[in-house]
């Protein structure tokens, strides 16, 4: 009998963080390597990989609403089922119908060998390690499918934040080393990539496990020829040194004016209960010194609404403070109670769910007038975009993002797809979220 040759086909599926999307890249390399091929939208995957997220119970919710769906559209699929759910949750994970491997973050990227173990016995497997015990550096870089590459340079997380699971499911941080992160930047540019986004879970703390330094890490990554672009995918504000900033600001290369910056209150007394790492002085400062050195940089800042000890006084602090923050967006999440954390152990005044949606509803509001401010400050400007793709609903046009993370669209010229251009910003569009209206000003600026 003829063996049947025909590929085996895998499907992806990635809930929450930049982190795991590069980390779905590295497995579909894996599984790429050992014969599997990815499904087409309209084909019956083999195997079904779906890398969880779990930072919030409605992440939780949506992990286990989309492995049951994958279930019901695929039941012959070997469905594996990794990430922050799985670590944290893998009994749970594992008693959900269908699913066949449950993998923890330590195991996600060894997911060839779990699959040859259950192809070889059809026994349901479930593999996770203790997250202390997790110390090995896994490392990702990789495309997706987009323009931009991810480079994880470093992962876990020893801050124990009292509201946060992370340490938990991601395990103690580490850290890749500068010379191989600087060869994986440098493979990047040979493929042809122009844009590296820098991931990890706390990625100001790069280095404090193998005696580097973040900020010579980012001297020599600008330093890889053909890399046009690098941007940090978010970094805790005592970590985003005024060293930093003014680096940045007029000597970097290719780092981009754009940050993601966690704040996660704007009450003092509220960080204090997080056991965050700094105060609001602190925040607002690194905030003033971006807009000083950068006008234009786009700021991006995560908090949390009803949080324990967000008082009916604390959160008026916390509104009034984002609201003079002369930020571009909030990304704003309600509370939520994580089993395990020191949250739940805290004498603090625990907030109505219902109180906590208002609140962050309230917030999104201050969002979307401070975008809706920054994208009306940006007509008439020359930026550099480097475009992405096609519209999808329009492929006259074409999308990409400028140097401070503003999504544009301009008349299509597939030549310059993956290429930096010049464009001058004319207006907003309507039929489009958050996107601005280009016109091209050049033939390309390489």
């Amino acid at each position: 009998m003829t063996p049947d040759l025909t590929p085996r086909k895998a499907a992806y599926f990635t809930l929450g963080c930049k982190l795991n999307f590069a980390e779905t890249s590295t497995i579909g390399k894996i599984l790429a390597d050992k014969g599997f091929r990815r499904a087409l939208p309209d084909e019956t995957p083999d195997i079904c990989v779906v890398n969880t997220c779990s930072v919030t119970e409605m992440a939780d919710k949506k992990d286990r609403s989309l492995i049951r769906r994958l279930v019901r559209k695929w039941p012959e699929a070997t469905i594996v089922v990794t990430g922050c759910y799985a670590q944290l949750k893998p009994e749970e994970a594992a008693s959900i119908e269908g699913v066949d491997i449950v993998l923890g973050s330590n195991e996600k990227l060894r997911i060839a060998q779990y699959i040859d173990d259950w192809e070889s016995r059809r026994e349901k497997i479930m593999e996770s390690t203790s997250s202390p015990d997790i110390t090995t550096f896994l490392p990702s870089c990789e495309r997706g499918d987009r323009t931009r590459f991810w480079l994880k340079v470093q992962d876990g997380c020893d801050y124990y934040c009292t509201y946060c699971t992370i340490p938990f499911a991601r395990g103690r941080s580490r850290s890749g080393r500068i010379s191989d992160l600087v060869d994986q930047a440098r493979d990047v540019a040979r493929q042809g990539g122009k844009e590296i986004v820098l991931t990890g879970v706390n990625v100001g703390c790069f280095g404090l496990d193998t005696g580097e330094d973040f900020f010579d890490l980012l001297r020599q990554l600008d330093a890889v020829e053909g890399i046009e672009r690098y941007r940090i995918s978010s970094i805790e504000p005592n970590l985003l040194t005024p060293e930093i900033i003014r680096w940045i600001a007029s000597e970097a290369r290719a780092f981009m004016p754009s940050f993601h910056i966690p704040l996660q209150s704007g009450s003092d007394k509220v960080l204090k209960l997080m056991n965050r790492r700094y105060s609001t002085d602190l925040f607002q400062s690194r905030i003033r010194l971006i807009r000083e050195m950068m006008p234009d940089a786009f700021i991006g800042v995560d908090i949390i609404a009803g949080a324990r000890g967000e008082s009916d006084e604390e959160w008026q602090k916390s509104l009034d403070f984002v609201k003079g923050l002369p930020i571009s967006r909030l990304h704003v999440f309600p509370y939520s109670e994580r089993p395990g954390t020191a949250a739940l152990r805290l004498n603090a005044e625990s907030v109505d769910p219902g109180e906590r949606h208002r609140r962050g509803a309230e917030l999104q509001k201050v969002s979307d007038e401070k975008l809706g401010e920054y994208m009306k400050k940006m007509i008439g400007q020359t930026r550099k975009v480097l475009w992405e793709h096609l519209l999808h609903d329009d492929p006259s046009r074409m999308s990409g993002l400028t140097d401070n993370y503003v999504r544009v669209v301009a008349p299509a010229k597939t030549e310059w797809i993956n290429e930096v251009t010049q464009v001058k910003i004319i207006g907003i569009d309507a039929e489009r979220a958050e996107t601005l209206i280009a016109a091209h000003l050049d033939e390309g600026l390489n």
